[in-house]
């Protein structure tokens, strides 16, 4: 049943699930435009290093959509082409590739598997009916593999696993398997086992047609194989692996079940179907044995993705919202629909440009026209589609429902935003990305090129949506936020090969503020004669503390009787002031929660002057903030940490030791949420720490709660390091 050759039609003959759209620019062979039930978009999700890529290269290869079987390794993959990729041998950005297999299209997302890269995972998981979860034969489940089996949970996909790498010394299909089921349940169950052990393996024992297939010669990159007996000493665990696959077969169907109850047996078809729909039901998840380095069992998985997995037009109607009214709207995946589609992603391409990628949900785009973006409000023009394959772009006629494509030179569509008709348009559901965890601040090593930093920094923002800048008004630093340390160090590499520009990265500064505890009334004199006119200017101002509940961090009054200060001078009086307080008493920072009451004074009717005033309102905060009881106040973090619960206590002492307090925990599904307020010094290196000490398990979030005194204990530190920075 799964283990059928490439039967489809010849390179230049249309199949019946599909139509000649069109010649490609070269005119070398035709375009072709598959209906929504011949398409299967699919990502690959797994941890780091489970050999996501190299089964993606191998599908590509035994399709015919690449003529050479491409090494992550080696440099040559398709897919890894970013040249930070290609040194780092990882996966960073999700790579599209779409192949054509048995009269069906598979639209392929090679997501990284890395911790800070999560972002690539979401976006295309939002876009895709199903996911293939890669597993190490040898290490088995891994913290990556729950963390994207979540995220596949959350998006409901149907899904097959692959258990990879099974050539590899002491990889064990059926320990992995064990693992799996522990920890994901009994719902998955072989189609396929492996053909021999280790170095040794070199098949799959096609469990519903009861046959192996024997991969061909390794010089041949292993594209072929051939059919052959179930070898006599595996009969018994493929019968015991059919027998539970037919069971769930049975479960899918009432006149499948009756049958099976009555004893008949069923046909390859009928398990076929019953399988099917236990798979889009998520009662089944397949699991394939496969090595995608030596492109075993990639055939087989192909036909699993293709029999199995669903299509577009199972996943139905998608729900959105009419831009204007907020009125649900949906749309089908038919061409008679009208056209919506989401974009996401957004990349920089070296040769056509800004490039961006979206799923078609319902009509037809074409080339040469137009799509409204209703974020904007604005009308986009669509010059050449395209259909990408790693780093390469095939010039495509139009796109249809359910396909994924990309365009190139969109003046202001972004991430996220939906592509539609003006007439009948609608919004999909944005992609939801995590909010950056890490951030360093930057500067630049060459002097003058802030300006060549702010725009590269803009348009790497457009590129990852995980990513962020921005000015920290209260430290003056420029920071950039990331999802982690290597996220950050590849966005500066990038920006250095992109823009040419490099810069220095440190830890960014605590945003520190000042403020009195206690009222005081302090006089200010400025009086100076030099031979001509000379300044003067007098006065008392009362300082007293504020609440910072109050929401305001600077209140000035007047109480002037008299016309001890004149009118026109209070104005400069307050500026004083004002300008004042951006340098404390204590450590130099911005002094907030205070209240000035200018109630007195004098002037002199010739030497008095705004500056005059202004000077002397400045020297009387001075003085008066130093007798006023100042104090040094740092910033407190509202800090949820979500944890397995075997963490809470490494954790908890943890949060205890950053000067933390903990506010409470909840029950979070199987996780623990654990709510405490920490000081923002304490919190700069925490994501790489949380990583280490969760083995990379446990997420937070934080956003700003209030500032607090400084301990007395650290004030001095505080102070001699902002002595240093000031000095620098």
């Amino acid at each position: 049943m799964f283990g059928r050759a490439n039967t489809g039609p010849p390179e230049d003959t249309p199949s019946r699930s599909s139509v000649v759209f069109g010649q490609n620019p070269k005119g070398e062979s035709p375009v072709r435009r598959y209906a929504p039930e011949s398409l299967r978009n699919c990502a690959l999700i797994s941890h780091s290093g489970a050999g996501k890529t190299s089964l993606a290269e191998a599908l590509l290869f035994n399709t015919g959509a690449v003529d050479r079987l491409g090494r992550t390794d080696e440099g040559t993959s398709a897919l890894d082409h970013d040249p930070e990729e290609i040194r780092r041998k990882m996966s960073i950005n999700a790579a599209m590739a779409s192949a054509e297999w048995e009269e069906r299209k598979l639209n392929l997302l090679d997501t990284p598997g890395y911790f800070d890269f999560v972002g690539e995972v979401l976006a295309s998981l939002r876009v895709v009916e199903s996911a293939v979860v890669v597993v190490d034969a040898v290490a088995g489940v891994e913290v990556g593999t729950e963390l994207v089996w979540r995220y596949a949970d959350e998006r409901a996909l149907p899904r097959v696993v692959v258990i990879n790498k099974l050539d590899r010394e002491n990889a064990r299909f059926d320990k992995a398997l064990a693992a799996l089921q522990k920890a994901f349940g009994s719902a998955l169950l072989p189609v396929g086992l492996p053909l021999g052990e280790e170095d040794a393996f070199r098949g799959v024992l096609d469990v519903i047609g009861d046959r192996a297939l024997v991969q061909g010669g390794r010089d041949a990159a292993g594209k072929s194989f051939q059919e052959e007996e179930v070898p006599a000493s595996d009969r018994d665990r493929v019968a015991a692996a059919r027998d539970a696959l037919v069971e769930v077969a049975a479960e899918s169907d009432d006149d499948l079940l009756t049958k099976y109850l009555e004893g008949e047996a069923l046909t390859a078809e009928e398990i076929r179907s019953g399988l099917r729909a236990a798979t889009l039901s998520r009662r089944l998840v397949p699991v394939v044995p496969a090595s995608g380095l030596r492109n075993i069992g990639v055939q087989f998985l192909a036909r699993v993705m293709v029999d199995l997995l669903p299509s577009p037009a199972d996943q139905g109607a998608v729900g959105g919202q009419h831009p204007r009214s907020s009125e649900d709207v949906s749309r089908r995946p038919a061409e008679d629909e009208p056209f919506s589609a989401l974009v996401f992603k957004t990349m920089a391409d070296p040769y056509v440009g800004r490039l961006t990628l979206f799923r078609v949900y319902s009509g037809v785009l074409r080339s040469d026209s137009h799509a409204y973006n209703p974020r904007p409000g604005r009308t986009e023009r669509i010059a050449q589609l395209f259909l990408v394959r790693g780093k390469h772009q095939e010039a495509a006629p139009a796109l249809g429902p359910g396909d994924l494509g990309a365009v190139a030179k969109l003046q202001e569509t972004t991430t996220g935003d939906t592509l539609t008709e003006e007439a009948k348009p609608v919004v999909y559901p944005p992609v939801v990305f995590p909010e950056p965890v890490f951030a360093v601040a930057v500067e630049p090593k060459a002097k003058g090129d802030e300006e060549k930093i702010s725009s590269g920094l803009s348009r790497l923002t457009e590129e990852d949506p995980t990513f962020r800048v921005k000015k920290d008004s209260g430290t003056g630093q420029l920071l950039i936020m990331g999802m982690g340390e290597m996220h950050l160090d590849i966005v500066t590499e990038r920006l250095k090969r992109k823009f040419g520009v490099e810069v220095t990265l440190s830890k960014p500064r605590v945003p520190y503020r000042e403020t009195i505890r206690t009222p005081v009334k302090v006089e200010g004199k400025h009086k100076k004669q030099t031979g001509g006119r000379g300044q003067y200017g007098h006065v008392w101002i009362e300082l007293e503390p504020m609440s910072p509940d109050d929401g305001t961090e600077f209140e000035f009054a007047e109480k002037v009787f008299g016309g001890s200060v004149p009118r026109q001078y209070i104005p400069a009086v307050e500026k004083g002031i004002r300008e004042a307080l951006q340098e404390g008493v204590v450590a130099g920072y911005p002094v907030v929660n205070l209240k000035a009451t200018l109630y007195d004074g004098s002037y002199h009717t010739v030497d008095s002057s705004e500056m005059a005033f202004k000077i002397a309102a400045s020297m009387a905060f001075k003085k008066g903030a130093q007798q006023a009881s100042p104090v040094l106040l740092e910033p407190i973090m509202k800090v949820e940490v979500m944890v397995p619960e075997q963490f809470m206590g490494d954790i908890m002492g943890d949060l205890n030791r950053r000067r933390g307090r903990i506010q409470g925990m909840e029950q979070l599904g199987t996780a623990q949420v654990i709510k405490a307020q920490v000081p923002l010094a304490e919190m700069f290196d925490y994501a790489i720490d949380l990583r280490s000490m969760t083995q990379g398990r446990g997420t937070y979030r934080m956003e700003h709660s209030h500032y607090e005194d400084v301990p007395a204990t650290l004030t001095q530190q505080v102070v001699e390091e902002a002595k240093k920075a000031r000095q620098e």
